[in-house]
């Protein structure tokens, strides 16, 4: 168990990176331009988007930190970076602003914008790195595979959801996470500012 590391393997922790990049993702609060690309283009592939949005962040969670130190960067840096576009994110969904634009004149809906930058955006990736220097690297792992699980289930059941939350249910969803999402980009700058110590 100690080898191969799962005696690090923390429910509160998965628990709380699958609600940040749940949050930061927004699978939900991208419903409606995610319909209007279905609408536009036909089905979208679900499997395709998830596979490719997956393969980006672990991607960035695997030799993002060597992308820094070539860089002159380290994680602590980045992480409070990341923080505060995690806060701005936030911000975006309790207010209704919009200071990240996806390319809504895109020709390939589902991997563009659907899988990039919808769901493996600058915001989700730069979470995944943010997220490293406060939390063990195999929770973080489970909960990307856990939100991996939960867009494929989203994207094969959009006409569902559509039919279910409607434009309130919606929009109740993003006040929610946006609320979330900003007490903890509030948590991780502290916590590589020396203000908070954050167990890992």
């Amino acid at each position: 168990m100690e080898v191969f590391g799962l005696s690090k393997i923390d429910i509160s922790q998965i628990v709380t990176v699958s609600f940040t990049l749940f949050a930061v993702i927004d699978v939900l609060g991208s419903l409606p331009v995610i319909i209007g690309i279905k609408k536009k283009m036909g089905d979208i592939n679900a499997l395709q988007a998830t596979l490719v949005s997956g393969g980006l962040m672990l991607l960035f969670f695997f030799i993002g930190e060597k992308m820094l130190r070539f860089m002159g960067l380290d994680i602590k840096s980045f992480a409070i970076a990341g923080s505060i576009v995690i806060f701005i994110l936030g911000l975006e969904m309790v207010l209704g602003l919009e200071f990240f634009k996806p390319d809504k004149d895109a020709k390939s809906g589902t991997l563009v914008p659907i899988a990039f930058p919808l769901i493996a955006g600058s915001g989700t990736l730069t979470t995944v790195m943010s997220l490293k220097a406060a939390y063990q690297h195999y929770n973080i792992l489970i909960a990307i595979f856990i939100n991996l699980i939960i867009i494929y289930i989203t994207l094969r059941s959009i006409n569902l959801l559509e039919r279910l939350l409607g434009p309130s249910g919606i929009f109740v969803i993003r006040k929610f996470f946006g609320v979330i999402l900003i007490a903890i980009a509030v948590k991780i700058f502290m916590s590589n500012t020396g203000l908070l110590a954050v167990k890992s």
